[in-house]
């Protein structure tokens, strides 16, 4: 019996010698690759490079300058006032924050305030987010302390000095990733762990600034036992009139946040707190003068000098913060600002937001700024203020040079516990139970890692908390990329549709052909699992047993290709090993619908070749036509050509069963 398959130039699977009358299987014809139309790889250097040369004047200015995309088409009516009012709302919140942040980072307040002044501006101008509120943040603040406190005493002038030094290694870092266009490195970090992380860390965050709160010293720690510890250990130093100012003042500010979320007429609320709180504070103090309450003391006037970092044979051991730093600066900065880029209908470059904030680290730390970022809450708030472009930035810049340059005295009586009280009420929001949860119905893989970033950061410190999350979420990566989804696929009744028979039962399958479909790139990390289970198609018998005709062992091995974006070397030379080893057990592979990297990859390898051009095809349903062709054939051989007719009506039968399938063009399919 003498049959044609489709090939480049078959288009039909014509029945018998002689014509049988058999009814002929009309096929989708595969055009098949030219090797020798096949250039070589390109050069990626000599791409980017040339598309360099190709850029334009104005393309080089919206690169190096990417304020100039909102500068050249702003629109002065409608968004001047819009940016006013967020700038001057941002510039009132990031007053108090930004003093309350250096506390918690060890410094004095004043350097929380050069922080949120430089920084600003440069972030506006090489910055791509255009809501992104940079400046002085808990968690870089807390990560600044835990650093610096193990090298020197915070009283001492040298902690200063190597904070300062600290804001200009993490700006090269970031600027260093912004070049190498290193940006896509954050993808590896799953949200999952980012939350469980900024739970715990906000968690230590609110306990670190009990003591101002108990009126008692406890140890600097970013571990929650030894805080507690210490503060348990303090107990009989209590002191009532911090403890009850400091609560009066976190209710104050939680009250009105809630009042600013939830009232959009009472929006204002929300930025207005710690300026209500500082002013409360102070008024206090001032009128009544308790003993038992710190306050903040005396403040530098005036705006920061120009000096150059100092302490550089100090490098080699902060270089471990750094990296630990720009790695949380670039996550809670980088993620805020991709998400309000979305809301507002603009693109944002990872890599160049990379570069802007790098740059506006290295020039802050030539005006004695310590690391800053941009934060979750005062983003949010520029965002709901209306701010519209970057001049926004630009006037809450403007805000923290005339306090620098006016308000610094009225400074000196702002009572610690206020400021304490800023700090929890700006990371109670960081405490993201309700993602626990969501996280527990959806997927229990990524509660898992919340759970184990929220764990180690808590009782092994934020360092390890970091550096075990990264691990864990590349772990879980690596196990899902090496560990592949291989679908069996099944026939949907009354179609010529083909899907995993898992998710519809319904669908029925041929006896003696599999079809299986890998979702996933296959290369050389994840080519052994998905060998191993091809193979155990054939060697241990696994096998389609519902509709078709009988079979007693696979015949058939269909792969649907069309979700896999890239193949190897070692695939390609497992698929050949796979095609011997189906050999050795009379199984045909056939492949279906690979794109064009993939099908020009297993062409040159000679896999195309090796498996036979007449068994690729463009649709599963061509692929188990001609493989149901050649089960029928298997089957009438050893009967003689006297038994064809009886099989032609077997094969009617097969296709017409489940609704009486037919194809587009109204013949029964087989």
């Amino acid at each position: 019996m003498e049959i044609s398959y489709a090939s480049s130039s078959a288009t039909d699977v014509t029945a018998g010698a002689g014509g049988s009358g058999r009814r002929p299987v009309k096929l989708i014809p595969l055009r098949h690759p030219d090797p020798s139309s096949f250039s070589s790889s390109s050069n990626p250097v000599k791409g980017w490079l040339a598309e360099l040369r190709q850029m334009t004047l104005l393309q080089w200015v919206e690169l190096l300058f990417p304020c100039s995309r909102w500068i050249r088409t702003y629109k002065w009516r409608d968004c001047l006032q819009s940016d006013l009012m967020a700038g001057l709302t941002v510039g009132t919140m990031l007053v108090p924050q930004a003093m309350s942040y250096s506390k918690l980072a060890g410094l004095q307040p004043i350097y929380g305030l050069y922080s949120s002044f430089v920084p600003l501006f440069v972030y506006a101008i090489f910055g791509s987010s255009r809501q992104l509120a940079v400046g002085p943040v808990a968690l870089v603040s807390l990560l600044v302390s835990n650093a610096l406190s193990g090298i020197v005493d915070p009283n001492d002038k040298l902690y200063t000095e190597l904070a300062i030094l600290l804001a200009f290694m993490v700006g090269v870092f970031e600027c260093i990733m912004g070049l190498l266009r290193m940006g896509w490195l954050i993808r590896f970090i799953s949200h999952s762990i980012i939350s469980g992380f900024t739970t715990a860390s906000a968690v230590i965050i609110a306990l670190s600034q009990a003591k101002y709160f108990l009126g008692y010293n406890i140890v600097r720690s970013t571990k929650i036992v030894p805080l507690m510890k210490s503060i348990a250990a303090g107990g009989s130093k209590f002191s009532w009139p911090p403890f009850v100012m400091g609560t009066i003042t976190l209710v104050v500010l939680l009250l009105m946040k809630y009042l600013g979320k939830s009232k959009k007429k009472l929006r204002f609320l929300r930025a207005a707190g710690p300026l209500t709180a500082v002013i409360l504070g102070t008024t206090f103090m001032k009128l009544s003068h308790p003993s038992s309450i710190s306050v903040v003391g005396e403040i530098p006037q005036g705006l920061p000098t120009f000096s150059v970092p100092k302490e550089f044979d100090h490098v080699k051991r902060l270089m471990p913060a750094a990296f630990l730093i720009t790695g949380v600066a670039i996550l809670e900065s980088v993620g805020i600002a991709k998400a309000l880029a979305a809301k507002n209908g603009y693109e944002l470059d990872s890599n160049q937001e990379l570069f802007g904030l790098g740059l506006a680290n290295i020039c802050g730390s030539f005006f004695s700024a310590y690391p800053t970022t941009g934060g979750f809450s005062r983003s949010a708030v520029n965002h709901e203020s209306g701010a519209k472009t970057g001049l926004a930035g630009i006037f809450t810049g403007i805000i923290i040079g005339c306090a620098l340059f006016i308000l610094t005295p009225l400074f000196t009586d702002i009572p610690q516990c206020v400021l304490a009280a800023i700090v929890i009420s700006a990371v109670i929001g960081l405490v993201d139970y309700d993602e626990a949860i969501l996280l527990w119905r959806i997927n229990k893989k990524d509660f898992l890692l919340w759970t184990i970033a929220c764990i180690v950061t808590l009782f092994l410190g934020i360092e390890i908390g970091v550096l075990v999350g990264v691990v864990a979420s590349l772990a879980f990566v690596i196990h899902e990329s090496a560990n592949p989804h291989i679908a069996v696929l099944g026939r949907l009744p009354g179609t010529t549709i083909y899907r995993n028979t898992q998710q519809y039962p319904e669908s029925y399958t041929y006896s003696g052909i599999v079809i299986v479909r890998v979702d996933a790139p296959i290369y050389f990390a994840n080519i052994s699992y998905i060998r191993e289970w091809l193979q155990e198609l054939v060697v241990n018998g696994k096998r389609s047993t519902v509709g078709g005709p009988e079979a007693e062992k696979v015949h058939f091995v269909i792969i649907e290709m069309d979700p896999v974006t890239y193949i190897d070397s070692s695939a390609v030379q497992a698929l050949k090993d796979l095609h011997y080893v189906y050999k050795s057990h009379s199984v045909q592979l056939a492949v279906v619908n690979p794109n064009h990297k993939v099908w020009k990859r297993l062409t040159i390898s000679g896999v195309l070749e090796l498996v036979g051009k007449e068994w690729h095809f463009v649709r599963v349903h061509d692929a188990v036509q001609v493989c149901l062709e050649h089960m029928l054939w298997l089957k009438e051989a050893p009967r003689g050509a006297d038994m064809m007719r009886k099989d032609e009506n077997v094969i009617l039968e097969v296709g017409t069963q489940n609704n009486g399938d037919l194809d587009p063009e109204g013949e029964a399919l087989v």
